[in-house]
């Protein structure tokens, strides 16, 4: 499989085959159509199930959620359809995912989003009161890294990061560099390998 086949690459080169599915996320049910050329296309994965459910949404501040590389947009989408009075900017690099999210939030009337392209933060200019993310572990240690690095430079004043990644992904060493840019970091949860860690932007 070449690079522009991935689900991280800006037009993957697949052949459509969309398929529509209902998931319940954050209690709510919600329909989603997927196809290839995305990750996860057939259901939303465990470690989007564990971070969506694990946030510690009782502490953000005031201000819109950034979902970074958002997909189809199961996290944005369950998010936004929860809080009906926060905005939530969705944003990833792949065209067909970017399509797809879009579709899927007007199917399940969810108008508080904002759905664009953006590499990492390459067209980000907002400052959040979160940001969250399952990181493309498979466009490599560099792209997750900029992810984390980055984060706190689009972050208010006690916004946060929370992120899922698998131990054997690199989890303890992400939660070592988010330490270091944010000064703290917690592990929220552990749930069959997958570590969801929060950090807070504390100034």
């Amino acid at each position: 499989m070449t690079d522009d086949q991935f689900y991280y690459s800006e037009h993957p080169d697949v052949v459509s085959d969309p398929q529509k599915w209902n998931f319940t996320l954050l209690g709510n049910n919600i329909l989603f159509t997927s196809d290839n050329g995305v990750f996860s296309k057939k259901t939303v994965d465990y470690g989007t199930r564990v971070l969506i459910d694990n946030v510690n949404y009782a502490i953000i501040p005031e201000g819109k959620i950034l979902d970074l590389g958002c997909g189809y947009g199961p996290v944005g989408i369950a998010i936004g359809k929860k809080y009906p009075e926060r905005q939530i900017d969705m944003v990833d690099v792949n065209e067909i995912a970017l399509e797809l999210a879009k579709q899927n939030a007007k199917e399940n009337n969810v108008n508080n989003v904002k759905i664009f392209a953006s590499n990492v933060y390459q067209h980000i200019n907002d400052s959040y009161a979160a940001i969250i993310t399952n990181p493309p572990v498979r466009a490599g240690k560099d792209v997750v890294d900029q992810m984390l690095s980055e984060a706190k430079q689009h972050l208010v004043a006690n916004g946060t990061l929370t992120i899922v990644l698998q131990k054997k992904q690199g989890a303890p060493s992400a939660k070592k560099l988010m330490d270091g840019v944010f000064g703290n970091s917690e592990i929220l949860k552990r749930d069959k390998g997958y570590y969801i860690i929060q950090s807070i932007n504390e100034g």
